[in-house]
């Protein structure tokens, strides 16, 4: 397909998907030092160019980018019937979560466990054999040491055998980078804020990310620092891991002496909400535009 044709469609179809909005991704605390980070080295390097380069697309870096969109909303909508219903279940109880379920998960920075903790307390309620992940690794090469912390689900099926599935409550902020081009921020906002789904799945968001954030560093003459590699990213979801059901009870303190978690579930709660309510407005217009489409194919 020639490339500005498929430009057209892609880029249309995403910004209908995300109503032309850019930006907006929630921040983890790891995300800021990440851009704190690399917008230090992106000084240091020199490699900025002029100010006019920012947020702008080439001709071959937006199709690139267009393509890439593409394979977001085929993985997005390629979900079995247990995937999909986890995530309306998830989706439904971290909006009911309240600030006053909130306490501290560790004497360290919180960094949102606690949500997860409350999360996944809810999902043990519903039946659900969840449980906090917390993974660590160390440097390798170019590839530096680090820490994550995620939820999972062990679906244990009727046929016999598990699977693992993975759900991070702020995804979008892994992906987060300076001076990205306009049509990256439309891909970033087209990830779901939490996600759910296979291992498998994961990787081929992992993989479309990183090829996304290449381009569009790129653009800007940019290189791809070490923690945005598809090997860092990998790390935090593919390391060994131990799972935790509850938090360490002597650590355990009411929510009100961590303000800046409230926060963080606030702006996730209201991300979330919004993702919904646009998913809800396409699907009336999706099956009025298959209507017509069938139509015309009769008439012809």
């Amino acid at each position: 397909m020639d490339c500005g044709v498929y430009t057209m469609a892609a880029a249309g179809a995403l910004w209908a998907r995300m109503g032309g909005g850019s930006g907006g991704g929630g921040f983890s605390c790891e995300s800021e030092r990440d851009l704190a980070v690399m917008v230090s080295d992106f000084l240091e390097d020199g490699s900025g160019g002029t100010d006019s380069r920012y947020s702008s697309d080439s001709d071959s870096g937006f199709c690139d980018l267009a393509h890439l969109a593409h394979n977001i909303s085929y993985w997005k909508l390629s979900m079995n019937q247990y995937e999909s219903d986890l995530l309306s279940v998830v989706n439904s109880l971290m909006l009911s979560i309240n600030g006053t379920d909130l306490h501290f998960a560790k004497s360290a920075p919180c960094n949102a466990s606690c949500i997860r903790f409350s999360l996944v307390k809810l999902l043990r309620l519903s039946g659900y054999d969840a449980a906090v992940c917390a993974s660590k690794w160390k440097a390798c090469g170019k590839v530096p040491g680090g820490d994550h912390e995620y939820i999972d689900v062990v679906n244990y099926k009727r046929t016999g055998g598990s699977e693992r599935l993975i759900i991070d409550i702020d995804f979008r902020s892994h992906f987060e980078i300076a001076r990205a081009v306009e049509s990256y921020n439309r891909i970033l906002n087209s990830l779901s804020v939490v996600f759910v789904g296979s291992l498998t799945k994961l990787k081929q968001f992992l993989q479309i990310m990183v090829e996304a954030t290449r381009s569009s560093l790129k653009q800007n003459s940019m290189p791809l620092p070490p923690w945005r590699s598809l090997a860092y990213l990998q790390a935090k979801w593919l390391s060994p891991h131990d799972r935790h059901f509850n938090p360490n009870e002597h650590m355990s303190i009411h929510a009100s002496g961590h303000k800046q978690c409230i926060g963080h579930l606030k702006r996730l709660q209201s991300l979330l909400q919004s993702e919904i309510e646009f998913e809800r407005l396409l699907k009336p217009v999706n099956t009025k535009f298959d209507r017509r489409k069938h139509s015309s194919i009769r008439i012809l």
